[in-house]
């Protein structure tokens, strides 16, 4: 499985976490090629050290001009939203940079509310938890790109199509 190693990472090291963006959609249905990782997870001191601790383990470095471990800084994060205009921090693999995960800085929505809603997929033994289709939507309307806009019709017609089935 693609990301098999941070999924079972995730879960070993008792990460909260939710997976968004392309492969939430691609989970709940819709037809799409995507590929890097994008996560929610939980902006607590103690869960962003232990998943800066995961990344670093796996060899996954920060992508920008910051360092990984002020991630877990409140006010480094505001810091960057703000002069930098981050609203992700991008992690790639040492040896494999094509593999990208993006981690959201700050919480668009609440992550207790995701965390509520999240809908479990299993893969190769590991349970992946997803944001669900509501707050997919209301994620990729905040973005408000021209793909996040037809990706949030495409997730419409899917669950009117299943209500009438």
């Amino acid at each position: 499985m693609f990301y098999g190693d941070i999924f079972r990472g995730l879960a070993d090291a008792n990460i909260r976490y939710a997976v968004t963006g392309g492969v939430a959609l691609v989970l709940h249905g819709v037809v799409r090629l995507t590929v890097d990782l994008d996560l929610i997870i939980d902006l607590s001191e103690p869960n962003v050290r232990h998943f800066i601790e995961l990344m670093k383990r796996l060899e996954y470095s920060v992508k920008q001009p910051v360092s990984a471990d002020d991630l877990g800084d409140p006010d480094k994060r505001r810091q960057w939203a703000e002069e930098k205009n981050m609203f992700v921090c991008s992690f790639y693999h040492s040896r494999r940079p094509m593999e990208l995960v993006d981690i959201f800085i700050t919480e668009p929505i609440p992550f207790e509310q995701i965390e509520k809603e999240i809908v479990l997929f299993e893969g190769e033994g590991i349970r992946i938890p997803v944001v669900s289709k509501k707050h997919l939507k209301q994620l990729k309307m905040l973005s408000h790109r021209e793909q996040d806009l037809a990706d949030i019709e495409i997730l419409d017609r899917l669950s009117s199509e299943g209500e009438r089935q």
